[in-house]
């Protein structure tokens, strides 16, 4: 889910809401915001899931700083006014067979 809210303080702060996937990798858990290509991991779901949350925020305090913050939420689908980007109707895994002829095995 696609929100940006912004609320008045001594500082502009916002909250942000984002879609995660979290898939093991060996004994490593992945997590990854997928409106803004950010990832993490841990060695728990939870654990990946709070290294997500403090990379996603480092991410956009950094963007803030070089003044890319906001292209880089509206590329992502984020507005100031509330309205959303493409939203999710679903996330799942695809099987497709391929025939390759020049794949070495």
């Amino acid at each position: 889910m696609l929100f940006l809210k912004r609320r008045q303080l001594t500082s502009l702060d916002m909250e942000i809401q984002f879609t995660t996937r979290v898939f093991k990798e060996g004994r490593t858990f992945v997590a990854h915001a997928l409106e803004l290509d950010v990832s993490s991991c841990g060695g728990t779901k939870e654990k990946a899931l709070k290294n997500l949350k403090e990379a996603v925020r480092l991410f956009l305090e950094e963007a803030e700083k070089m003044g890319s913050l906001k292209q880089i939420l509206q590329e992502a689908g984020y507005s100031k006014t509330g309205q959303l980007g493409p939203k999710y109707i679903s996330v799942q895994r695809v099987t497709l067979p391929i025939s390759l002829t020049h794949a070495k095995a």
